[in-house]
């Protein structure tokens, strides 16, 4: 057959009616398994594809979801990406990912295009939202869920771990291996997760009469993660513990230590990440952290922002997830004190 191949040629040769191959191409559609496999046959015979873009165009549907995130060279995102790929494509949608920072007129640019792309839906993973933008999607009438970040006003749903419960428990793991003077790497201070952890993790220090010894930020960076190592041990008391506010941090920190200032890690400094991403179990770090549940963090905002799309009626929510404390051998052990 020369020329492209319409859905009309597939019916034809099936011996079943347009709608019916329709059906069949149409995710979550009802339809008989002879019936798919007869249309199936006949599409592999013909080379047949559908045309998903001809399709949006009449259902009103593009089954696109705009997936924004800030950044991929922390091993969490990779590792989220993929789960969330997986989990959208299982239930029949495409994913467009789209690179944005944190600053909010670049976010404007990046909205502008997701926009054009006709998306049912976003999702912005480590993103921030401003009220406006909030408000120009919900005029659009696109539904859009934060992933690993939440907003204070509370216009969007969210879901991230409990970042002030990991926090604390990092906190008091330290109190309990004997440790006196703590000090903190913190991320980004514009991130809501970074807020809740150290939120978290000072509320627990404070209930015991502690405060840090010190403090820097590393913006979630791992050379600015490294710097602020070297600021911390330049002068006065060095700690004898770190909490680091991502593994993609610890990890950089645990190098400054060993190689540049001579400690061991854990008997001259505990080190306690957030994240639990794969390198976080590598034997070179064994690195004590935070478990971020990524699967079901992925399962939940998926579930929520596809039952936005197809009407169902839910409030915005703001949804935390525990995750467990994953002891390794970068901080000293209680039984140890």
């Amino acid at each position: 057959m020369s020329g492209k191949v319409s859905a009309h040629d597939v019916a034809a040769m099936a011996g079943v009616s347009q709608s019916a191959v329709s059906r069949v191409f149409t995710p979550g559609a009802s339809v008989s398994e002879a019936m798919r496999i007869k249309v199936m046959a006949a599409a592999d015979a013909l080379g047949y594809r559908p045309n998903a873009l001809a399709r949006s165009l009449i259902t009103g549907r593009s089954r696109m979801i705009g997936l924004v995130v800030a950044y991929l060279d922390n091993p969490f995102y990779s590792e989220t990406l993929e789960l969330m790929s997986r989990a959208l494509q299982a239930e029949g949608y495409h994913v467009l990912v789209f690179m944005a920072g944190n600053q909010e007129d670049l976010m404007d640019t990046v909205l502008e295009e997701i926009l054009a792309y006709q998306v049912d839906g976003i999702i912005l993973a480590s993103v921030g939202m401003s009220n406006d933008l909030s408000q120009r999607c919900d005029a659009a009438g696109i539904p859009v869920t934060l992933f690993n970040r939440s907003q204070q006003v509370g216009r969007v749903t969210s879901v991230t771990s409990d970042n002030r419960a990991g926090g604390a428990k990092a906190a008091e793991y330290l109190l309990a291996a004997g440790h006196t003077r703590i000090a903190h790497i913190a991320g980004w201070d514009g991130a809501s997760t970074q807020r809740d952890r150290e939120a978290g993790f000072c509320g627990a220090l404070a209930a015991r009469g502690v405060t840090l010894q010190g403090r820097e930020v590393g913006n979630f960076d791992p050379g600015q993660a490294a710097a602020a190592t070297r600021r911390l041990f330049s002068s006065g008391p060095a700690p004898d513990a770190l909490f680091v506010s991502t593994d993609h941090m610890a990890f950089a920190v645990m190098d400054v230590l060993r190689y540049e200032l001579g400690l061991r890690v854990p008997e001259d400094v505990s080190v306690i990440g957030y994240d639990d991403v794969a390198q976080a179990a590598w034997p070179s770090y064994d690195l004590t952290t935070i478990r971020q549940p990524a699967n079901r963090m992925v399962a939940e905002t998926v579930r929520l922002l596809i039952a936005r799309i197809e009407g169902a009626d839910i409030a915005a929510r703001r949804v935390e997830i525990d995750g467990p404390l994953m002891i390794r051998g970068s901080t000293r052990s209680p039984e140890e004190t």
